[in-house]
């Protein structure tokens, strides 16, 4: 069994540490601690660590071409830049919903943001999945969503993957990368409930899901094309929460977790919980 040794990558640890993304451009890892609204920014090498406040809570950070992050924050879609510390408001589809806050979001393989919802107090289906276009237009895609999570795109761009924790699922839709739509969902991964529930996903240059278990302790990699369990990292947390590639190479793997809802007591037992980890030099 390969075995696969992580590290703690800084001194600090987040309420509700989330959607972590590689800046390639200035050689950081970016992440969020989703509860406070902070955007994070890790330089490895420098090792300068720097916290944006974005005012509300913060559910997904993309990295756009021009260098500023394109974001799902609890009152919609913003484009936020890092450097001069501004936020520009450009659509909130749920503006009619209080109860509820953006989560997990990504780009597409076209640059289109995608980004779902869930409650504030877990109501099952309150939530749905978004597409946020080019020209600003917001086109609802899935709807009835209890909380929305894990995103990513095969290497063709012709399936995008889904997870809607509640379910246990990472759902696959055939997708149109000229249009961003999406049809003919079927069951890709079934957890089971000793499993956790899968939060978070990125996919490899092999085109293998790797997934966060929150409340799993670990980080696996599966087969989205059989279903099958390829490998799994243990980790000193129970909350794990999503994962991404990067490095000069992409070889690093760096997984976020949480501590938030979490006794006192448990948290004795992790006190790592909320960190940043990172798995280094992964082979896959």
């Amino acid at each position: 069994m390969t075995q696969y040794p992580w590290e703690v990558v800084l001194d600090y640890t987040c309420q509700l540490g989330e959607g972590p993304i590689w800046d390639a451009q200035n050689g950081r890892i970016l992440w969020l601690d989703i509860l406070p609204g902070d955007i994070h920014s890790f330089d490895p090498v420098s090792r300068e660590h720097r916290v944006f406040n974005a005012g509300q809570m913060v559910g997904a950070i993309a990295l756009q071409p021009s260098g500023t992050l394109r974001a799902a924050l609890q009152h919609g879609f913003y484009d936020i830049s890092l450097e001069e510390k501004t936020l520009t408001p450009l659509a909130d589809p749920e503006a009619h919903l209080p109860g509820n806050r953006f989560n997990d979001g990504k780009l597409d393989p076209a640059g289109r943001f995608w980004a779902g919802t869930m409650s504030l107090d877990d109501t099952p289906g309150a939530g749905a999945l978004y597409r946020l276009d080019h020209d600003g237009s917001v086109t609802p895609k899935i709807q009835n969503v209890s909380c929305s999570n894990g995103l990513a795109w095969s290497l063709d761009a012709r399936t995008m993957y889904f997870i809607d924790s509640p379910t246990r699922q990472v759902v696959a839709y055939e997708y149109d990368n000229a249009t961003g739509d999406i049809s003919n969902p079927r069951v890709a991964i079934q957890f089971d409930e000793a499993d956790g529930l899968p939060d978070g996903m990125t996919i490899d240059r092999a085109g293998m899901l790797w997934i966060a278990l929150w409340d799993g302790w670990s980080v696996v990699r599966c087969n989205p094309h059989t279903g099958e369990r390829l490998a799994r990292i243990p980790l000193p947390a129970a909350r794990i929460t999503s994962c991404t590639f990067g490095g000069s190479q992409l070889q690093d793997l760096y997984i976020t977790s949480a501590k938030t809802g979490i006794s006192a007591g448990d948290l004795q037992q992790q006190p790592l919980a909320g960190s940043l980890f990172v798995v280094k030099a992964l082979e896959l």
